[in-house]
């Protein structure tokens, strides 16, 4: 287990047993507390997906505050889930994945879902978002209905902007 996840089960574990939110620990690595991106946290329960939140770009002033409130969220407010119970907590594995600066995709040749995650919106301001190299995400076609549905989003029939993103994953 890494810094990022560390803190991402120390955020949970301290909300969920003491109901407070951690403030990012002073010797975490110095970009942990300078550097600015979106940031996904997964919580897996054998090997299942428990829950998932984040954001497709920073919405708090450092890597490690997002990562705190991204870890809690994907706790207490992944809407697929109940929240996450005391008793669980020592089951759970963590995964932190920190987003890239998304770029704008002309072309869907230029997308492959084991490298690049994708955010697709319409006119409408509907968005979705997946992340890359999931199980089951083998093509651009299962990764763009995936997307889409996830958005409300008739990919077959609306016009999109695609953008593309990498991550550097953490677990």
């Amino acid at each position: 287990m890494d810094n990022y996840t560390k803190l991402a089960q120390q955020a949970v574990e301290t909300y969920l047993k003491e109901d407070k939110t951690i403030k990012p620990p002073e010797d975490l690595p110095k970009e942990m507390l300078i550097k600015k991106a979106g940031v996904f946290v997964s919580l897996k329960k054998d090997k299942k997906l428990r829950g998932c939140t984040g954001t497709f770009v920073p919405t708090q002033k450092n890597l490690a505050e997002e990562i705190i409130q991204n870890a809690i969220s994907a706790a207490t407010k992944d809407l697929r889930f109940h929240p996450v119970t005391k008793k669980e907590l020592k089951d759970l594995s963590y995964s932190v994945d920190v987003l890239s600066k998304p770029e704008p995709v002309t072309d869907v040749n230029q997308l492959d879902p084991k490298k690049y995650g994708i955010i697709v919106a319409n006119q409408f301001g509907y968005r979705g978002l997946l992340l890359p190299d999931l199980d089951g995400v083998d093509n651009v076609e299962t990764q763009l209905r995936i997307t889409c549905d996830k958005a409300g989003i008739n990919y077959q029939k609306e016009p999109l902007s695609i953008e593309r993103f990498t991550v550097e994953r953490h677990s």
